[in-house]
């Protein structure tokens, strides 16, 4: 399946990662990489390290479009919290 590729890729680049998780058909996907490594990263720098784990894939037209989630530990708990 091929969320859990990009499982794998999105691991493997951010190996500190607490939470990664993807949601979607495949072809469109919904990710969610929480890291301690975000912590000193402005939005567009999260993004690009995350585009640069899934690059081949979407070069190849395997994943036509990504929504991402980018958060820290801390910013992960505070929308856990207040939801």
């Amino acid at each position: 399946m091929i969320n859990d590729e990009i499982v794998q890729l999105l691991r493997a680049g951010f190996p500190l990662a607490e939470e990664v998780k993807v949601e979607g058909d495949g072809h469109k996907v919904v990710v969610t990489v929480v890291s301690q490594e975000f912590e000193p990263l402005r939005a567009v720098q999260k993004q690009q390290r995350v585009y640069a784990c899934l690059g081949d894939m979407i070069a190849s037209g395997a994943i036509h479009a990504v929504s991402m989630r980018t958060l820290t530990p801390e910013e992960w708990r505070k929308m856990r919290m207040f939801g």
